[in-house]
């Protein structure tokens, strides 16, 4: 999972990057990323009991990457099912999900909005990548940034940073941690609830993934780590779109 500070990013294991803050790679996905670059199928994720459970309850996934490791997307065999969450929109309205959601290709990805850099350049380049579809495409397509510190990110919150950080159309959710924490779950992500240090800096952990769900299933069949570019997405959404491989 991804440490992060409000104000002064943890350093994290792992070489960093130069002019970045470095970050752990995220804890399901670390070993998904390993086994997909050398082509092997393993299963990622756990249950609430530690061991791995089947993909009828959305935890676990089967990662076929084959052998070109050139690509962002990581095409799941066994997709996740969306999560069940009804959370509260950045209009202060219950928002059901996968009822809202049904029937549309659709982004989502846990962050939070005081998060240095992982966050707001996750958002950044979607947005960039989106404005590259067609109108209608750009219409279709959903994207749904849920809170993982929703005692700071209040609707109110999520409506001023989402437009700058991304883009007005996303849609952003926050509501119960425990609830959240659960969702998160069920599509393989990890989330800590927000820790205050002794300094006063606030560090939230949390996986740092985009699922891509398809509008023509509605379950998670791409993920895209913290690295993907304006480029990867801007190469891949014609195709995600259309529910389509890409």
């Amino acid at each position: 999972m991804s440490a992060q500070k409000t104000n002064a990013p943890e350093s994290e294991g792992g070489p960093a990057r130069p002019g970045r803050p470095g970050r752990r790679t995220p804890l399901f996905i670390a070993a998904a990323a390993i086994v997909a670059a050398i082509g092997i199928t393993a299963a990622v994720g756990l249950g609430d009991d530690g061991k791995t459970s089947g993909a009828g309850k959305g935890s676990v996934a089967e990662v076929s990457g084959g052998t070109d490791t050139t690509k962002a997307a990581t095409v799941l065999d066994r997709p996740y099912d969306k999560p069940a969450l009804v959370l509260t929109d950045t209009k202060g309205q219950k928002y059901d999900l996968r009822e809202r959601t049904k029937g549309k290709p659709t982004l989502i990805y846990f962050g939070y909005t005081h998060c240095p850099d992982v966050c707001p350049m996750t958002m950044s380049n979607i947005a960039i990548a989106k404005k590259q579809l067609p109108k209608a495409d750009q219409d279709k397509l959903q994207v749904v940034f849920v809170t993982t510190d929703p005692e700071r990110d209040t609707s109110a919150e999520l409506a001023k940073w989402l437009p700058a950080a991304g883009d007005p159309s996303f849609t952003g959710l926050t509501g119960e941690f425990s609830a959240i924490q659960a969702g998160a779950r069920q599509i393989g992500i990890g989330i800590d609830p927000p820790k205050k240090e002794k300094d006063g800096k606030v560090v939230s952990m949390h996986g740092a993934q985009v699922i891509a769900f398809s509008p023509t299933t509605d379950q998670g069949y791409v993920l895209y780590g913290e690295d993907t570019t304006v480029e990867d997405y801007a190469k891949d959404l014609p195709k995600l779109v259309k529910g389509e491989n890409p």
